[in-house]
């Protein structure tokens, strides 16, 4: 898949509507307004026709106010930004990822349910 990387605003949007699903810019506006009471309707609509023109969203015309879906589901951009990451900061070595993602610190929590992954995957 070679998709152009979101910007940090453009994947912040993306956060929002990934769990929406299909929406227009104010429901989408409405949503982020809860946790960034600074974000204006314009400034969530030019993000979003930005990203269809990127290719990021699609958008359906068909309804008076124009309804947009992430083009790609989370799991893959996630997984297509995770190797770049990797490959360009790591050498593409998901092992330095881990050990340096572990040598930052993790609690105690996340690390039983990396161990128990790991088991499972032993298994």
């Amino acid at each position: 898949m070679s998709v152009q990387k979101p910007t940090p605003a453009e994947l912040d949007l993306l956060q929002t509507l990934w769990p929406m699903g299909p929406s227009t810019a104010r429901q989408v506006h409405e949503q982020m307004l809860k946790d960034r009471p600074d974000v204006t309707y314009s400034t969530v609509l030019r993000l979003m026709q930005i990203m269809h023109g990127k290719g990021l969203l699609t958008r359906d015309e068909s309804h008076r106010s124009h309804v947009y879906t992430a083009a790609y589901e989370r799991d893959s951009l996630q997984t297509n930004l995770l190797k770049d990451f990797v490959n360009r900061a790591f050498a593409g070595s998901a092992k330095a990822l881990v050990l340096a993602a572990l040598k930052s610190g993790i609690s105690k929590k996340e690390r039983a349910e990396i161990e128990a992954l790991l088991k499972e995957d032993k298994e």
